[in-house]
């Protein structure tokens, strides 16, 4: 079985390839450039170096929000748009469940923080026992604050990432009564293997779409939508 994954979320793009517990390859980028003009470019290239016919894909896992809007849509957009063409399915993995999924079988809990501007994050608190993952916190768009103290409450030592951290440390170390400590480099970001990953449990469990019926999930509204709908009320 194959699978292509796409994670154009937040200011990552990356794509994979996940064939029979392998990851047969990877092409991941923190830059800033739109992922328009990336993603499709990179697939591309890792087509070739991989000798990949795009027929034996199986399915397509694709990052389904929350995220940076503009993100979100391209991601969906270009994994709705190649299971058309290739008529299979797409996985949907929520955004933060798959970057959590970056420290498979931690033994502290992990708690992704993306950064969704206004002191709010797109997190989410999960677990890894007995080789599975649990969901401690369902991931939601909250006041950091909000999620410090859940994690206070449960009283166990946690792993943060993503690219809320910078953006948050300050207040997780003045907030956070608990042990903590912060991914390193090469695992605090979204990367399309570990969307794979995770993919694949999707996959087994049936949790699929067709391309024609996904949606991303943004979790709340747009910014320009918000500020319509302030404007609206200051008006009534």
């Amino acid at each position: 079985m194959r699978i292509l994954g796409i994670d154009s979320s937040g200011l990552v793009a990356s794509v994979a390839i996940w064939e029979d517990d392998v990851i047969i390859g990877e092409y991941t980028t923190n830059f800033k450039k739109t992922h328009s003009q990336t993603l499709l470019p990179m697939l591309d290239e890792l087509k070739h170096m991989i000798e990949l016919d795009m027929e034996t894909i199986d399915a397509i896992a694709v990052a389904g929000g929350p995220g940076s809007f503009t993100g979100l849509r391209i991601g969906s957009a270009t994994a709705k748009g190649l299971g058309l063409a290739l008529n299979v399915p797409i996985i949907s993995v929520p955004t933060v469940e798959a970057l959590a999924y970056n420290l498979w079988g931690a033994a502290a809990d992990v708690c992704p923080l993306m950064d969704a501007r206004r002191n709010q994050t797109y997190t989410g608190v999960y677990r890894f026992e007995n080789g599975e993952m649990k969901t401690i916190t369902p991931q939601c768009a909250v006041d950091v604050g909000e999620i410090l103290d859940a994690i206070n409450q449960e009283g166990r030592s946690v792993i943060f990432l993503g690219d809320g951290v910078p953006v948050f440390a300050e207040q997780i170390k003045e907030q956070c009564r608990v042990p903590y400590t912060f991914a390193p480099a090469h695992m605090n970001r979204q990367n399309a293997a570990a969307l794979c990953a995770r993919a694949r449990e999707y996959f087994l469990a049936e949790r699929i779409e067709t391309a024609a019926a996904h949606r991303p999930d943004y979790l709340r509204l747009s910014q320009a939508e918000r500020e319509r709908l302030e404007r609206q009320e200051g008006q009534a």
